[in-house]
């Protein structure tokens, strides 16, 4: 008998398995039928796998960032139905070069030295080789199962940082007080970027019309704020409020969720109980986009905060167009988007590779909360998800914002500071009203710093969306023989940019340097790989530039 391996053309597998013995006369049918269940073997609702030696994973969901990467320890998570907050997809990557997929949503355990996956549905697991690296992991994926369109948000989104309005009007959102807040942008010596006008600017839940009692005159209120240099967004969701005549309308288009047939679902959200609509629906979808681009068109609006989204609202058990799962569902939500290239989401599954921007979900006014940002951000883009916003400086709780004397002034300065060389930077706490002198003049440094390098990040989103890699990356990702695996406080943008903020209460930090020559923001040169203690002040944002 002679002895082969064989290799099925279409999957490229190259995990270990039992040598297949035949005898040189066995016949090409019989040659073909063992081929294919190799082919099978691979490729199954569950999949067993023996981890490398030193081999970790990141991927599954964004706000599993901190607990990044999996390998090391027992752990257990099921992502089916739960997008935890944020985005999600099914995907795995590894620091040896392998990776792992499925069409649906899987539960995934790390326990005895093995990688188990288990995808809903039935769907098949398909885990390859590509490689011996996070990057050849994560690039093979993208390739096969989310290529890049090319495609970029609206570059306003990156230019220049943006501003929204929720923790200083909350639920108040009204023409004069929007006014008043662009204007002290602008007269406090920021630069005038993306407005975010939040919830609570419409008529009603689904009725998408300034109010007319906060807004009198909305039209006048674009001009001016058009004026004074910004683009102007407003948040929407995918809920209709039931007692309007939008609902009764959309109602008879079947164009909701529904408990049972001709009964729209009312479901439970965070403002309440409202119908939900069904965007398998085409007549749902195309009256969404419709009034989209009605408010374009009538108010001059320049973009979109599409909120809400997330799987746990979507049930089983409601009757829907199509008959998705909730996963599916919410990446219709998602392809809304697409349309507008002024937009931001929360929540999305799958999707990665388009012109989406994807924002953290909301993190508290704490240290601990802080020091989540870098590792969901590198969460975010190994998910495929390039262009990520950090949430909001100094958190998007505006809980934390109502008492004066709760606020920590440094936090705030240390969240600017992280957004600052980030892909996006986003302010919402209008930080002259919660700061002192000192404390503002160093968020306006972080803000100049950030204005210094646009030219260099718009040149880095154009080369994303060229590539479909992450714009901010992990280090070991570019540098895969480091030992930076565990690194979860510094990052870079790019190839040749790494950046270390300070993610905790202090004035001094260790960073490690990867190897090459490297120019640190105070013009000192460090040959690398070395690792280096720090003084950093209060308006110091340690970076380095390969040179």
């Amino acid at each position: 008998a002679t002895r082969y391996i064989l290799f099925h053309k279409s999957t490229h597998v190259t995990e270990r398995y039992p040598l297949v013995t035949i005898r040189k006369t066995l016949s090409l049918t019989l040659l073909f039928a063992a081929t294919a269940s190799f082919a099978q073997n691979a490729a199954q609702p569950e999949l067993q796998l023996a981890l490398l030696t030193n081999e970790v994973w990141w991927g599954g969901a964004t706000t599993l960032g901190n607990t990044m990467p999996f390998g090391a320890a027992p752990l257990e998570i099921n992502l089916s139905g739960d997008n935890r907050g944020n985005q999600y997809a099914p995907l795995l990557v590894s620091s040896k070069g392998r990776y792992v997929w499925s069409d649906k949503a899987f539960a995934f355990a790390f326990k005895d030295n093995t990688l188990r996956v288990t995808s809903s549905g039935g769907a098949p697991v398909v885990s390859r080789q590509s490689g011996s690296s996070l990057r050849e992991a994560y690039l093979a994926a993208a390739k096969a199962f989310f290529p890049t369109d090319g495609k970029l948000p609206d570059p306003a989104l990156f230019a220049a940082p943006q501003y929204n309005t929720w923790i200083e009007l909350m639920y108040d959102q009204n023409q004069r007080d929007v006014l008043k807040y662009a204007h002290a942008i602008v007269d406090n010596g920021l630069p005038p970027g993306v407005l975010m006008i939040d919830d609570n600017w419409q008529e009603d839940y689904g009725k998408w019309n300034f109010h007319p009692g906060r807004f009198s005159d909305p039209k006048a209120m674009m001009k001016e704020l058009h004026a004074l240099g910004f683009k102007v967004m407003v948040w929407v969701c995918p809920f209709v409020s039931a007692d309007c005549d939008v609902y009764r309308a959309l109602a008879k288009k079947k164009a909701f969720f529904m408990e049972k047939p001709g009964d729209p679902a009312m479901v439970t959200w965070w403002n309440g109980k409202s119908a939900m609509l069904d965007l398998s629906n085409p007549d749902a979808k195309a009256w969404f986009t419709g009034e989209l681009a009605r408010l374009q068109t009538d108010y001059g609006v320049d973009g979109f905060k599409l909120d809400a989204g997330d799987t746990p609202f979507y049930k089983e058990g409601y009757f829907a167009h199509e008959k998705l799962d909730v996963n599916e569902h919410t990446g219709r939500f998602g392809e809304i988007g697409l349309a507008f290239p002024l937009n931001e989401y929360r929540a999305c599954w799958k999707l990665a590779g388009r012109p989406l921007v994807q924002r953290l979900r909301d993190k508290n006014h704490n240290w601990n909360d802080l020091g989540k940002l870098v590792p969901d951000l590198l969460a975010a883009g190994l998910l495929g998800y390039a262009f990520v916003c950090p949430d909001m400086i100094g958190g998007g709780e505006f809980q934390s914002f109502l008492d004066l004397k709760a606020i920590d002034q440094e936090l705030v300065v240390r969240s600017a500071q992280t957004h600052a060389l980030a892909p996006m930077m986003q302010f919402s706490v209008a930080p002259w009203r919660v700061l002192d002198a000192a404390h503002l003049d160093a968020v306006k440094k972080a803000v100049a710093l950030r204005m210094r390098f646009t030219p260099r990040i718009l040149k880095l989103a154009s080369a994303s969306a060229a590539s479909g890699e992450p714009m901010l990356r992990h280090m070991a990702y570019v540098f895969p023989e480091g030992g930076y695996e565990n690194i979860k406080d510094q990052f870079m943008m790019g190839d040749d940019l790494l950046v270390a903020p300070m993610v905790i209460r202090g004035t001094s930090r260790k960073v490690l340097i990867p190897k090459g020559t490297w120019k640190a923001d105070d013009g000192s040169v460090i040959e690398g790989p070395a690792e280096k203690t720090l003084e950093v002040p209060l308006a110091r944002l340690p970076y380095f530039e390969r040179q």
